[in-house]
């Protein structure tokens, strides 16, 4: 697959997600087997790009090419200042957001509020092609709620513009991420352009990563969700297409030292202050499903200092490797040593 000039290494993104595709995040997506993973939102208010957040979206040092930047806002002038400003600080591609179901973003009209105002969504892709010399991207959802689902017409518009690629995650503005994600609305856009086309939505396994390429024809899948606390889904993905197989399942061992790993990233990120924190939820859906992992989540909450959330969990995944009951995998002795 080709978005733009950019051969994808394979049909697997990793989706941007606000507070979670972070730079270290990512790293491990594209190492794991995304081929391409795209950065959180990027506001256009030029007033917030001196802020720290700002600054740490915009840090891309050591990424992987290409770097996907997404952009996010409802003016075509500021978000063509937007991309060009974005580029400038490294990316090589520019996403633009009318995906976001948030309240915070719609009811400022940006997200996925824009889809209900088709001439203004012409115009911002107009407005962000013509500003810079990158391909450009555009995730959407199937329309404003269920009754107006005009995801084929705003493919078309994008195509018009010159969109390099387009992501369709399977709902509604309205549905946010309530029921069951449809890939019938995504095919209907594969059908109306001719454009790459990215299916995104409920996929959490390598079966339902093939059932939705074969049900919405589309040329690549983006996963998001899934793949918190789970980055090596990808690479889960990329060997059952490959070879129609299933990957065995990653040992507590290696699981540990991946986390390990992603959590060291955190704290050279954020700071140790704020990389326990960032670190916290993370950390949790690592854990999550695993026994004693509701156990262990409250005591990594509980914990102020990397040293402590490192600690924590050296024991956790320790007793779990050798666990072969679903009790409690943490001894009190060892929980007092932590405490």
């Amino acid at each position: 697959m080709h978005i733009g000039q950019y051969k994808i290494a394979n049909r697997l993104i990793a989706a941007p997600m606000a507070g979670v595709t972070d730079r270290p995040f990512r790293a491990l997506c594209r190492r794991l087997g995304a081929g391409l993973a795209v950065s959180e939102m990027v506001t256009s208010d030029p007033n917030l790009y001196r802020t720290r957040k700002t600054a740490r979206r915009l840090d891309h040092c050591g990424e992987p090419g290409p770097v996907s930047v997404q952009i996010a806002g409802t003016d075509p002038q500021r978000m063509a200042e937007a991309a060009r400003f974005n580029v400038a600080h490294g990316a090589q591609i520019i996403d633009i957001n009318m995906g976001c179901p948030a309240k915070k973003v719609c009811k400022v009209a940006a997200g996925s509020a824009l889809l209900r105002d088709e001439p203004r969504v012409a115009r911002i892709l107009d407005a962000v092609v013509a500003a810079v010399d990158v391909p450009v991207t555009l995730k959407i959802r199937t329309g404003w709620d269920t009754a107006n689902r005009n995801a084929p017409r705003i493919a078309q518009l994008a195509e018009q513009s010159g969109i390099a690629a387009l992501a369709v995650h399977g709902r509604s503005r309205a549905c946010r991420f309530n029921g069951t994600a449809e890939h019938e609305t995504t095919r209907l856009v594969k059908s109306a352009v001719r454009i790459p086309i990215i299916a995104n939505g409920d996929i959490d396994s390598p079966e339902r990563a093939a059932a939705v390429l074969r049900h919405s024809d589309a040329d690549a899948l983006m996963i998001g969700r899934a793949a918190q606390g789970r980055p090596w889904l990808f690479g889960e993905i990329d060997y059952f297409m490959r070879t129609g197989r299933q990957r065995p399942a990653p040992h507590p061992q290696w699981i540990r030292d991946l986390l390990l790993e992603h959590l060291d990233g955190l704290y050279s990120l954020y700071g140790s202050d704020h990389g326990v924190k960032v670190a916290r939820k993370h950390i949790g859906w690592y854990c999550r499903g695993r026994p004693g992992g509701e156990d262990v989540k409250r005591r990594i909450n509980a914990a102020q200092t990397p040293c402590e959330q490192v600690k924590l969990l050296r024991i956790y995944f320790a007793r779990l490797a050798n666990s072969r009951t679903r009790t409690s995998v943490m001894a009190p002795q060892e929980q007092a040593e932590v405490a």
